[in-house]
């Protein structure tokens, strides 16, 4: 059986001293952080080599990860900081730990929800 599920994924350019940030939905962690890495996608994110996934929630609606994602960039810069640090202080890259895949206890310190699944 697969396991669906979509969330939110925000991604910095540590250790960069600009910490730039970038927020996005998607239905496939592994293929999207995969897809950052190799600058696959022109952009924003790829301009500014932002690939360290920081933080995740994992949602089991999309109108859910799309909700909190527009909460998400309605915020500050300051309060986003202030979510990747409270879980992840040190910015460490998460994407070894993530996807339906991974290990559920590798996702204890992470910023993760299940929700409505």
């Amino acid at each position: 059986m697969t396991v669906r599920y979509v969330g939110i994924h925000l991604l910095g350019n540590c250790p960069s001293r600009s910490r730039n940030l970038y927020i996005g939905v998607t239905g496939d962690l592994d293929r999207r952080i995969f897809e950052r890495k190799q600058k696959l996608m022109p952009g924003f994110s790829s301009r500014y080599n932002i690939d360290r996934l920081v933080s995740y929630e994992i949602h089991g609606k999309l109108r859910r990860a799309i909700a909190r994602e527009k909460e998400f960039k309605g915020w500050l810069r300051e309060k986003k900081i202030v979510l990747i640090e409270r879980e992840n202080p040190t910015w460490d890259a998460l994407s070894t730990r993530t996807g339906p895949t991974a290990d559920p206890s590798l996702r204890s310190g992470i910023h993760a929800h299940i929700e409505n699944m």
